[in-house]
């Protein structure tokens, strides 16, 4: 049997579209189940200028539902599919498949979504890499390593495309709280993804940030911005629980190497202000942006540092256009825009 040649794409890659999942039980954003539904339109609303949505819907009740506010909001409908199936949560970056190129062609990789070792209620949100893989006709491999089922979630892992993967021990190492795969090493993990994503490096980050409900996604961390550049956030308030990890994260980024063994550039992002909802921290990041083909959304937060944040990334992204996109009300489901959605690379 010959050995894959898997290589997990960069997102900045040509992509053929962008999977979401309208939000059908309000559980995930309590009091703001109307507030969101339109900010989902909205979110679909900029991707479909640039490429097609993949919107994962419960039934044939909610897609003419959703279909019918996306013609109030203009959205060119064209732009749309649909693919129905029922979810137990919207958040595809988790449950849904990563798609990577093996040889020529596309691979969809199920990695046993568990919710994140927290939620019990994942029984349709299992299934989301067989719906959607079968929609877009991409045959569709379970993630196993000695035998046995690997949980990893999309948000966890970020690629350059040429071998180097970002995650964080928080997320994947911790003892104790929402374990994935018990009693995995580094070492493990680091096989796994260079047998499914073509991974050669690996850059460990530390801790994640206050409040994500994931415990350390990588996403709301740092972030590859083309081959060799990564940006990762940082908080001003030497008093703010964020400072010293964010600040750990930093040095070990400036300490860390590429596959080529070159040192990758950094670029510094900053945090909004605290945002808390309920007695409840909120893990709002810059972060978390989305990028697509020709174009950046960015999740702003109604704060000073927005303007800053869309600057610097579009320093990052100079052939791209760069947008922002309020999520204030995704935010209170403990995540916004990368979090959302998968990309489906060409």
């Amino acid at each position: 049997m010959s050995t894959p040649n898997r290589r997990f794409p960069a997102e900045w890659e040509k992509q053929q579209g962008i999977l979401l999942c309208f939000p059908h039980n309000g559980k995930d954003w309590p009091g703001k189940y109307e507030a969101v539904q339109w900010a989902f339109v909205e979110f679909i609303k900029k991707i479909a200028p640039f490429e097609q949505v993949f919107l994962v819907v419960a039934d044939e009740n909610q897609k003419n539902k959703v279909a019918e506010m996306l013609e109030t909001a203009h959205v060119e409908l064209t732009k749309v599919s649909y693919i129905i199936h029922k979810t137990n949560r919207s958040w595809m970056r988790d449950s849904g498949p990563i798609i990577v190129k093996n040889e020529a062609k596309r691979e969809a990789l199920n990695f046993n979504f568990n919710g994140w070792a927290k939620y019990k209620n994942i029984q349709l949100d299992k299934f989301i890499p067989e719906k959607v893989s079968h929609f877009l006709n991409i045959p569709l491999t379970q993630v196993v390593y000695k035998g046995k089922p690997v949980i990893v979630e999309g948000g966890a892992i970020d690629s350059n495309g040429c071998g180097t993967l970002l995650t964080s021990e928080e997320c994947l190492m911790h003892p104790t709280i929402q374990v994935r795969n018990p009693n995995f090493s580094k070492a493990d993990y680091e096989a796994v993804f260079k047998e499914y994503l073509g991974i050669t490096n690996v850059i460990w980050l530390g801790n994640g940030i206050e409040g994500d409900d994931t415990h350390g996604h990588i996403d709301d961390l740092c972030r590859f911005v083309n081959k060799d550049t990564i940006v990762t956030i940082v908080e001003s308030d030497e008093n703010d629980s964020n400072y010293a990890p964010l600040q750990d994260n930093l040095k070990r980024l400036q300490n860390a190497k590429l596959e080529n063994g070159k040192a990758p550039k950094i670029v510094v992002l900053p945090m909004p202000k605290r945002l808390n909802f309920d007695g409840l921290r909120l893990p709002a990041s810059y972060a978390n942006f989305l990028i697509l083909n020709n174009c950046v959304l960015v999740p702003t937060f109604n704060d000073s540092n927005d303007r800053i944040a869309l600057n610097i990334l579009s320093d990052c992204f100079p052939d791209r256009e760069i947008i922002g996109i309020s999520a204030i009300d995704f935010i209170w489901g403990f995540g916004t825009l990368h979090c959302l959605s998968q990309q489906i690379p060409e």
